[in-house]
């Protein structure tokens, strides 16, 4: 598939959801994305807030975590499904705060002082979305935003929003299959979102009018029963693309070519996101079959 092999890094455990948290049941969202089995988590969304401690998502549960080693103490639990996670910006309405894309609810805000949760944007002209996913912020505090739904090659009519600062909303994306991961690259000029059920990963550049000419396919997953998921942009401007059903994440240059293979395989085949820790050294990867967090550390740029 690629002229070179990519580099196999190791995966290690980070820390796994403790028995406590794990009660295995239906939910809707096992009926509809797990085929009705009943399981006990579905991680996603790493990242770390303000001061530095980590937090993940449970969707079908609608849990938060804050992760300090072994030890996982539940935020906040609602009635929802908490999909993607980030940091706020550093000034502004939702300084300190993390914000959350969650398919039933749209934007959410989390204090995880206080794990009191609030709308920031519920719809669009009074339409409601299809199931937000994933989200990244750049360096002016704009939210950009996956909007997937169940779309995929049978209906590439997934989304990709922007929310200015501003209140602003633009539509930069609105045909594809199954919008997923989303990140920048370190200037912030380029958009990568990943694009699920093609197997692929889009890249395209931003412009403050919201005008998307030739978006490209800057990076294509091997071909099977899930295709990339959650991403992360190291220091080095190297995206990590997490790739669930093959339990792989793949490691790419700016160019899109492929540097590392870190293999998930020895915990699970449901790798969905990744984030770098504080010190850019190891990246975190959430790997949902087996409810736990994994560890890779990731050569210097």
């Amino acid at each position: 598939m690629w002229s070179t092999s990519p580099r196999v890094l190791d995966a290690r455990l980070f820390s796994a959801l403790p028995a406590a948290h794990r009660q295995p049941r239906r939910t809707a969202w096992s009926d509809a994305n797990r085929a009705g089995a009943a399981i006990d988590s579905f991680l996603e969304g790493p990242c770390f807030d303000p001061g530095g401690i980590l937090h993940v998502t449970d969707i079908p549960n609608g849990r938060i975590f804050r992760v300090t080693g072994t030890g996982w103490d539940m935020v906040a639990e609602y009635e929802g499904w908490p999909n993607g996670m980030a940091a706020g910006p550093e000034h502004g309405a939702h300084a300190g705060a993390l914000l959350i894309t969650d398919y039933r609810h749209g934007v959410l805000s989390l204090d995880p002082a206080t794990g009191s949760i609030a709308p920031v944007l519920e719809h669009v002209l009074s339409e409601g979305f299809r199931g937000l996913n994933d989200l990244v912020l750049d360096a002016a505090g704009n939210i950009l935003m996956t909007d997937q739904g169940q779309t995929g090659l049978q209906d590439p009519s997934g989304r990709v929003w922007r929310l200015g600062a501003d209140g602003r909303i633009d539509k930069l994306i609105g045909n594809g299959p199954s919008p997923n991961g989303i990140a920048l690259n370190r200037a912030g000029t380029h958009c990568y979102v990943a694009m699920t059920r093609s197997c692929e990963v889009w890249r395209f550049a931003l412009r403050p009018d919201a005008v998307v000419g030739k978006a490209q396919c800057f990076f294509r997953v091997p071909a099977g029963t899930s295709g990339p998921d959650g991403m992360a942009v190291d220091a080095a401007d190297r995206l990590f693309i997490a790739n669930p059903g093959h339990g792989q994440v793949w490691g790419v240059d700016a160019h899109g070519m492929p540097l590392f293979r870190i293999d998930c395989t020895g915990f699970g085949r449901m790798p969905t996101n990744c984030c770098f820790t504080p010190d850019g050294r190891t990246l975190l990867i959430t790997e949902s079959q087996s409810g736990s967090i994994l560890a890779a550390e990731i050569p210097p740029g």
